[in-house]
């Protein structure tokens, strides 16, 4: 199955995931993604989904000094991150309840 699809509709709660438990620089966060299994994550669309949320209030950003080349902007979330965060696992438990009732039922009568 091609995950990219799905991987759109929830590479922000994925991004939010990710940075509250640790803030990261962009190339962390993707590198922490694929690490916990969502190896089609493209570098670009975490990059801009990073933009975006810090846009929409969801994340803090700040530079850090590194020794391994140029400074590194981290992202942090931020109270209204955590509030979507908690709405969007609630959503996902809904939805993957619902389509696993779906696709269970299929099973059973195969």
């Amino acid at each position: 199955m091609d995950t990219t699809q799905l991987l759109k509709g929830v590479l922000d709660a994925a991004v939010l995931a990710v940075v509250e438990a640790e803030d990261g620089y962009g190339y962390d966060v993707v590198r922490r993604l694929r690490a916990q299994g969502l190896h089609d994550v493209g570098d670009a669309s975490v990059y801009g989904t990073l933009r975006r949320l810090y846009a929409a209030g969801a994340l803090t950003s700040y530079v850090q000094p590194s020794i391994e080349g140029p400074h590194r902007k981290y992202y942090g979330i931020t109270p209204h991150g955590r509030a979507m965060l908690a709405t969007q696992r609630k959503e996902w438990q809904e939805f993957a309840r619902t389509l696993g009732g779906l696709l269970g039922s299929r099973n059973e009568a195969a």
